[in-house]
């Protein structure tokens, strides 16, 4: 289990120009050959690995059914929301429209592994557990968080991603939004299913909590003085800071102890879900660490 430091992130995004007043389409994308030493010791040793309960469980992967069948149907399918870059997102590449992005490179890493392609299905953030558990893939990556409501739904891989959560809110509120407090009954926004949701509801009021599906609408919301200030991961937030000279991200001391970023499996999908959890828990620091690198570099951020 590894914690990454988070990093301080400027973010080139097109967003449409968009007051304390009281989706889908899919992408395939051709996975390489697993040649690391690494992947084949995943994919070929019994391996003890943690699932979601914290229980330990031994898995043979080599003479595991589920992982056959997925590599008789030679594609393993992950299920996304791609509009929160670096994490994942649109791009063009060789004029297709491709999905990308730090979940995304790490997602290959476990069709890698297994010697299949990886195809890649966006949705709205929402509906992903929904669709997971109705078969629509195999697994879920989407800067998703454990949290015990989730975990009762569905089971989760070892982290791999570590933040911390803010707001953004316009420059010229600086001074004024400083405080969890200042926030109270305040309109804000918050991506519909995320995390953020209960964090905005106790800051500001249930009913003062304005929930969208894309987090670029929420922004726009926020530009056009519609909410006062988006909840957001420090790493997103940082990008809309950067780019915008009308926005910065503040700081209100929220406190979150959150178990990382994870992948979702179906609760009876145990040998992938520890896979998963293998091909995560074999990746150094330094190799994650390059990979959000490598995103970054795609959607156009740089670091400051």
């Amino acid at each position: 289990m590894k914690k990454l430091i988070a990093l301080a992130l400027a973010l080139t995004m097109a967003l449409g120009m968009t007051a304390c007043s009281g989706s889908s389409s899919s992408s395939s994308q051709a996975a390489s050959q697993a040649s690391s030493a690494a992947s084949e010791a995943t994919s070929s040793e019994a391996v003890s690995s943690e699932v979601t309960s914290g229980e330990t469980v031994e898995v043979d992967f080599e003479n595991s059914e589920r992982l056959a069948q997925i590599r008789k149907t030679g594609k393993i399918v992950l299920g996304t929301s791609a509009d929160y870059p670096p994490f994942e997102f649109h791009t063009e590449i060789d004029g297709t429209d491709t999905i990308v992005g730090f979940d995304v490179l790490l997602a290959q890493k476990v069709a890698d592994a297994l010697g299949v392609e990886l195809e890649v299905v966006d949705m709205s953030f929402d509906n992903l557990l929904i669709g997971l558990n109705n078969g629509d893939f195999d697994f879920v990556m989407a800067s998703l968080s454990n949290t015990p409501e989730r975990a009762k739904a569905v089971d989760f891989s070892s982290p791999y991603f570590y933040g911390t959560q803010v707001v953004v809110i316009r420059a010229e509120d600086a001074d004024k939004y400083t405080t969890q407090e200042s926030l109270a009954g305040c309109a804000v926004a918050a991506q519909r299913g995320a995390i953020q949701v209960p964090i905005a509801n106790k800051i500001a009021g249930e009913e003062n909590v304005v929930q969208l599906v894309k987090v670029g609408d929420m922004i726009t919301e926020l530009k056009q003085g519609k909410v006062e200030a988006v909840f957001l991961d420090n790493v997103i937030a940082g990008g809309y800071d950067a780019v915008h000279d009308d926005l910065v991200v503040q700081d209100i001391g929220i406190e979150y102890e959150s178990d990382g970023n994870v992948a979702a499996c179906r609760k009876d999908d145990d040998d992938l879900t520890a896979f998963i959890s293998s091909v995560f828990d074999s990746m150094s620091e330094e190799e994650i660490n390059a990979l959000l690198e490598e995103a970054q570099a795609m959607a156009g951020i740089t670091e400051e």
